[in-house]
């Protein structure tokens, strides 16, 4: 096969996020092999669209991002959705620590992050450095996970504002794979609200359901 590009930068891109057209009969080892890495990220084409095919060691994505393409493509299909956390749903535990301390920070916003070690397959939360709070503003040092731990999710608060994402949200979270939630309405008698999403590959995709387990019990 003819290579695609004689450039070494561009053949070190392509290496690093291929993409694959989808074989219309049989298997492919190189889309299995994307399938199963456990770092990395790519794209397959089919006759149905484009998939981008994430990995993180916590997480598990395959996700449409074209409809299909009205050209006549001879690819078989890139197959269905799937969204899947390896590290399982976080103990609800760790939710309630974080909001008790995003309490006892009112009326200035907070921050926290929530880690998962691979090999313990363990979560604990951690609480940055803050450099800069306010009740509109926030300024904090994210973590640098020690070896075997990974950044599952980046929480902050809103203070007694609705929770929701705003600019500096988008442009913060554009280049990173994570949980991002926002915490706001924290004085509410009726309880706070949250905003999540999962941010992989520059999108942010709405969550099907709260990566928190609903009670600890068998955590």
């Amino acid at each position: 096969m003819t290579q695609l590009a004689d450039d070494p930068t561009a053949v070190s891109i392509l290496a690093a996020v291929p993409c694959y057209p989808v074989p219309a009969i049989g298997r492919s080892p190189a889309i299995d092999t994307l399938r199963a890495t456990r770092v990395g990220h790519g794209f397959v084409i089919g006759n149905d669209g484009v998939m981008l095919i994430l990995r993180r060691p916590w997480l598990i994505l395959d996700l449409p991002v074209t409809p299909p393409i009205p050209a006549y493509l001879p690819y078989g299909s890139i197959g269905a959705t799937r969204a899947e956390l390896r590290c399982g749903l976080i103990p609800r535990v760790h939710l309630d620590a974080i909001r008790e301390r995003f309490r006892a920070s009112l009326p200035d916003e907070a921050a926290a992050f929530i880690l998962w070690n691979e090999d313990r397959r363990t979560f604990c939360v951690e609480f940055p450095t803050v450099i800069e709070a306010s009740p509109s503003r926030l300024v904090y040092q994210t973590p640098v996970p020690p070896p075997g731990w990974h950044v599952v999710c980046d929480v902050h608060s809103h203070g007694r504002l609705r929770s929701y994402f705003s600019p500096t949200d988008d442009a913060d979270d554009a280049h990173a794979t994570k949980v991002a939630i926002v915490i706001g309405r924290l004085d509410d008698p009726a309880g706070p609200d949250m905003t999540a999403r999962l941010c992989a590959a520059g999108m942010f995709i709405t969550l099907p359901r709260s990566p928190f387990a609903e009670t600890d019990h068998g955590d």
